[in-house]
């Protein structure tokens, strides 16, 4: 049972596996943009699901990069992940508190799978329905015992700056972006300073909250699949998935997951560094300059 690999797994599940499942983490992965001025640690001390553990995207990144929680090094996963309790035996299953039901989780989800760990599983419809279905809080830290962590990096499954450039004339895969609507015009502001909204020649809007419904789960498969196609994305085809800063990227590689395409890849600089290297003709919008 450790090693089951769903994608996502409902309340109901979790609260029956913790009772008879001994290689299970749980990772509370709540992170917020700054101008939400929500501190994800701060509150995950105050609540969160029994058991869990808190996963800061801003302390297991590449702390040398100027971009914000960029992917770490193998031996960084390695050595967080395994102070956290978690080895190559341990079923992961993480969440976030975010009010879509969903945020930075898939990010995390993501990060586990780019290193080599297939058992890990998002709680489909997050904290926030956990929590109305009256399931059970806690301001109680339980402290595991460290252990060896191995990871192994799926570079496919990544790509840089120069890839993005080169495909806008190879077009050997397709580019999703996941940020809102807004954004992607080049409508409303970015959410980081001195960024303009905007978006990378021939790439598709796909929002990211477009995945998930009203509820906060993740649709399914069918209704993903038809999101996919009306959205003019082929699932054939190899894709590659952006955001500002690829946490929300995410919820992409989940749902293509979920319809039998695992092997999308995410450009981790996203928005936020082809803005700042682009040349003007590669940064698309309809408003541009308004917004600095």
């Amino acid at each position: 049972m450790a090693l089951q690999a769903r994608a996502l797994v409902t309340s109901k599940w979790l609260a029956q596996a913790v009772q008879v499942q001994g290689k299970m983490r749980i990772l509370d992965t709540s992170w917020y943009l700054p101008k939400l001025r929500r501190n994800a640690k701060s509150e995950f001390k105050k609540r969160h699901i029994p058991g869990a553990a808190f996963f800061d995207i801003d302390q297991c990144c590449d702390k040398t990069s100027p971009l914000d929680h960029m992917l770490p090094t193998e031996k960084i996963f390695a050595d967080y992940v395994g102070h956290l309790g978690i080895d190559g035996d341990t079923h992961v299953v993480v969440y976030d508190g975010s009010e879509f039901g969903a945020f930075s989780a898939p990010r995390v989800w993501w990060m586990f799978r780019v290193f080599g760990h297939s058992a890990v599983s998002l709680l489909n419809g997050g904290l926030r329905n956990w929590e109305l279905e009256g399931r059970p809080l806690t301001d109680q830290h339980v402290r595991q015992t460290p252990t060896e962590f191995k990871a192994s990096l799926n570079r496919s499954w990544i790509k840089n700056y120069e890839d993005i450039l080169d495909n806008l004339d190879t077009q050997k895969f397709q580019v999703v972006d996941a940020r809102p609507t807004g954004r992607f015009r080049g409508l409303d502001p970015e959410p980081r300073d001195n960024t303009e909204p905007g978006h990378i020649p021939g790439s598709i809007s796909v929002p990211f909250h477009s995945f998930l419904s009203s509820s906060g789960h993740f649709l399914p498969k069918e209704q993903l699949q038809g999101l996919f196609c009306r959205a003019g994305v082929d699932l054939s085809r190899p894709i590659c998935v952006l955001c500002g800063s690829a946490v929300t990227a995410c919820h992409v590689t989940l749902a293509a997951h979920e319809c039998g395409h695992p092997g999308v890849s995410v450009y981790d600089g996203g928005w936020s560094e082809w803005y700042t290297r682009a040349v003007p003709e590669h940064v698309i919008s309809e408003g541009r300059g308004k917004h600095l």
